[in-house]
């Protein structure tokens, strides 16, 4: 995995034994170090042979746990195809779930929500479908055994605009028998489900947004008709007129004294 990390020291615990036990506080302490949502754990025993269990976590505590046993693997190696074609490092993948039993069998529908989260990768909002170039086949073949295989997308020519896509295996490949599994509890459930109330956001109208100036409006201002409208009698404009229309009268005056004077 591109955002795993991989430990060497056993550790020796037993997480469906040591769910609720001290032990337990131990992994919550490498989530809260490392940011881990899910986590895997393989081992090796006489009673469980080639065991994996993977587990998710909600704030720092093991939320739900699956353990599967590995049969018929094949790894990459065992596989021959043109290497051109092999998925780039850190591509999101296509998950495809075949079967009724993902979706009637309560176990292969556990497994189905922790496989997801496991090889979905980061979340993203837009996607360009020309990058993605693998695909995670998990078939159900019976309500306790999950054929899980790992294939490159290849695009062929169909005579139309949609291209036509072949699934090469370049594995690995494997069998995932479905051995134990604990669901959470309800309380911890709905409190990981829990969703914002926060009320959507009103369209603004006349408002779009640029990257580089930012929040942008249109503002409509209805036709003026200046030439219609009244002026107000105590406008600066008409007081001063009539100052100085009262100063020329008052000159003309005072000039017309002085002649009839002389």
């Amino acid at each position: 995995m591109l955002h795993s990390i991989f430990f060497f020291k056993f550790i020796g615990v037993l997480y469906f034994k040591h769910y609720k036990s001290h032990k337990h506080c131990m992994h919550s302490n490498f989530s809260m170090v490392f940011a881990a949502c899910v986590l895997q754990y393989g081992s090796h025993s006489k009673k469980r042979p080639d065991n994996l269990v993977i587990g998710r976590t909600y704030d720092h505590h093991i939320y739900d746990l699956v353990e599967i046993g590995v049969e018929n693997f094949k790894p990459m190696e065992s596989f021959n195809y043109d290497k051109k074609i092999a998925p780039k490092e850190g591509s999101k993948p296509l998950i495809a779930f075949i079967g009724e039993g993902f979706e009637n069998v309560e176990e292969l529908k556990h497994l189905k929500e922790v496989l997801l989260d496991l090889l979905r990768g980061e979340v993203v909002e837009n996607l360009n479908l020309a990058g993605v170039d693998r695909a995670y086949v998990c078939a159900a073949v019976s309500p306790n055994r999950v054929f899980f295989t790992h294939c490159a997308l290849r695009l062929k020519k169909s005579g139309t605009i949609v291209p036509r896509m072949e699934l090469v295996e370049i594995g690995p490949s494997m069998d995932l028998v479905i051995r134990r599994h604990r669901l959470p509890n309800d309380g911890l459930r709905k409190e990981a489900m829990k969703i914002s109330r926060e009320k959507p956001k009103k369209k603004e109208k006349n408002v779009k947004k640029d990257v580089l100036q930012g929040k942008i409006g249109n503002i409509y201002v209805p036709d003026q008709k200046i030439g219609e409208m009244a002026l107000p009698n105590k406008s600066k404009g008409v007081k001063r007129e009539r100052r100085e229309a009262k100063r020329k009268n008052h000159g003309d005056e005072h000039a017309k004294r002085r002649k009839e004077d002389a």
